[in-house]
């Protein structure tokens, strides 16, 4: 062959390799680099559920909540480590991890009278934008 053939082979090679890779891998290599949405909970879609809101201020009465943790998708998310904080009362054990339904359960009993609010952060990161409240009598 031609030495200006092969050159203009090789460039043209060249020129059609880059722009395929452009193409190809410039949104791509943006969602490789980011952490998948799948596994990131979100504040609005995870929800907390007491029963009974109101319970006596015995000491021995328990309220169970229920924590369920989702993504932005609605979908349950597993293994997340559910932290919960409360103003009023005591829980059974303050982090709990969600099972394959994405729920984690507490339990909790107050000897004070009062409003216990409720409310519970997920990895220690992300905050759920929902609280309950729990009147103790």
């Amino acid at each position: 062959m031609d030495k200006k053939l092969s050159s203009l082979l090789l460039l043209f090679v060249l020129a059609f390799g880059l722009f395929v890779g452009l193409v190809v891998f410039n949104q791509p290599i943006k969602t490789f680099t980011r952490a998948r949405e799948e596994l990131i909970p979100s504040s609005e879609s995870s929800l907390i559920f007491a029963w009974p809101l109101t319970a006596k201020a015995n000491g021995t009465d328990k309220v169970n909540i229920n924590v369920f943790i989702r993504n932005v998708n609605n979908l349950p998310l597993t293994n997340k480590l559910v932290t919960m904080q409360t103003n009023l009362g005591t829980l059974d054990s303050p982090t709990a991890t969600t099972d394959k339904s994405g729920k984690a359960t507490f339990n909790l009993t107050s000897s004070s009278t009062g409003i216990a609010q409720v409310n519970a952060n997920v990895d220690n990161q992300v905050q759920i934008k929902q609280t309950v409240t729990i009147k103790f009598e």
